[in-house]
């Protein structure tokens, strides 16, 4: 069953996206459980667990984007969207990872596009995995918990959430079984989770974990056209 919350200190207008919320996602037949709260610090003393949170900015006391940092701080992967009566927070939104930015008052259609869209990344977030073979014995990890893949030679290093993993392998077959799943190979000695893109310029990328990422000098423009198709199709603004 879908958690979904959904924050506004606003009490009429918390129902009404809690109701246009429940409303939609009966007609794509999801099973739901809605939430609703009235303001950040409610939502962040729940001891539920939720997979999407609606979340508005202009909040007395503790406004949105704060209690969405806070947020952030206890659970990195659950979808936040934001619903706000102001455009000003927009760029704001991708520090905390935020999925949709959607503006009120909310369009039913828009809504429905956006619920659809998240629905679709739950369904598919941490089933896709590969096998590497180490220490003589097949091991799964999740494409999910993958911050980049070192390559030194033959030998490849995986980062991610848990320990360093290192197995034998071509950068060539992995590229290949990587292909469609938001990696992008900005080094030849790098191949980086599009995920985990918290900024970047000329010379480097930065991931969400801090971690300073080379980019090759002729792969500049290539990794902006894909980090932007990346961000196009798991985000933005409406």
């Amino acid at each position: 069953m879908l958690s979904v919350a959904v924050c506004d200190d606003e009490v009429m207008e918390c129902c009404n996206i809690a109701g246009k919320i429940k409303e939609i996602l009966k007609e794509m037949k999801v099973p739901c459980m809605i939430r609703q709260f009235y303001s950040g610090r409610e939502l962040l003393q729940s001891k539920e667990s939720f997979d999407i949170i609606f979340l508005d900015i202009l909040m007395c006391d503790l406004d949105g984007m704060r209690t969405a940092q806070m947020f952030r701080e206890k659970a990195f992967d659950k979808i936040l969207i934001f619903i706000s009566s102001s455009r000003d927070y927009v760029w704001k939104a991708y520090d905390v990872e935020a999925f949709w930015y959607l503006v009120k008052p909310v369009d039913e259609k828009k809504l429905k596009q956006v619920l659809q869209r998240a629905v679709l990344k739950i369904e598919h977030r941490s089933q896709e995995f590969i096998l590497v073979n180490r220490e003589r014995q097949k091991t799964k990890l999740f494409l999910d918990d993958i911050y980049y893949f070192e390559i030194q030679g033959r030998r490849i290093e995986i980062h991610g959430t848990g320990d360093v993993v290192a197995y034998y392998e071509q950068i060539g077959v992995l590229e290949e079984s990587l292909r469609g799943k938001g990696f992008f190979r900005c080094h030849k000695s790098y191949l980086i989770n599009l995920k985990y893109v918290n900024a970047y310029n000329k010379q480097e990328v930065i991931l969400d974990n801090g971690i300073r990422i080379v980019i090759a000098k002729r792969r500049y423009e290539e990794f902006c056209r894909e980090a932007l198709e990346y961000m196009r199709k798991n985000g933005g603004i409406l």
